[in-house]
């Protein structure tokens, strides 16, 4: 994969670079869904954090679970969750803002002292166009963009998932190189360097550590 297309990948909308992954082991809890589409969530997060060589872990000892995914019908339901507005600064206008944009989904990041990861909230509204999607398709892209700090437009253009000749749905093989890559101990969890790009493509090149 070409280092301008991996720059890409982490490049905003406003131009800057950042990409981070995951600090800390993480703790997932899902609301709103059956047990078998709990299941289907679990079981891609852990088929990700597999690739990443990055693990799970029950709890998070500072904030108990750190991967907080919302299944919903409409977005006034958020303020009704208790203690949600403790988490996320400015709820009622975020809420408000997403109404009125019709937004389906929606994901918030908080960093540590040095930029990682440290928790993810994800919010799906299960409107006609989520609801027709796969639960294990739409499991596999929130992982995905949960996984490292994309870019708000990394995926606009092309999904990060791709299907088998049996149509069977998986993350395009290039898509899993660069999460892999970015797991790698020896680089930074956070950088703000394009020049970043060059030392994941280097590892993706490679096949392993350079």
């Amino acid at each position: 994969m070409p280092p301008e297309d991996i720059e890409a990948l982490f490049t905003r909308s406003d131009g800057t670079f950042l990409c981070a992954r995951w600090g800390r082991p993480i703790a997932p809890v899902v609301f709103g869904v059956d047990d078998a589409t709990l299941a289907t969530v679990k079981g891609a997060l852990e088929a990700v954090c597999t690739l990443a060589g990055h693990e799970i872990a029950e709890t998070d000892p500072e904030l108990g679970a750190n991967l907080m995914v919302f299944f919903f019908r409409e977005w006034s339901e958020l303020p009704e969750v208790p203690n949600l507005d403790r988490l996320i600064e400015g709820l009622p206008d975020l809420v408000a803002r997403l109404e009125a944009t019709g937004a389906n989904q929606y994901r918030v990041f908080r960093f540590d002292a040095g930029g990682a990861i440290r928790a993810c909230f994800v919010f799906l509204r299960m409107d006609a166009d989520l609801s027709a999607v796969p639960a294990d398709t739409l499991a596999l892209v929130q992982v995905t963009q949960t996984m490292l700090l994309w870019s708000d437009t990394a995926f606009t253009d092309r999904s990060a998932l791709g299907r088998t000749e049996g149509g069977h749905v998986l993350l395009r093989p290039e898509i899993a190189a660069v999460i892999r890559a970015a797991y790698d101990p020896v680089l930074p969890a956070v950088s703000d360097d394009p020049a970043h790009a060059l030392r994941l493509s280097a590892r993706i090149a490679a096949g392993r550590p350079a």
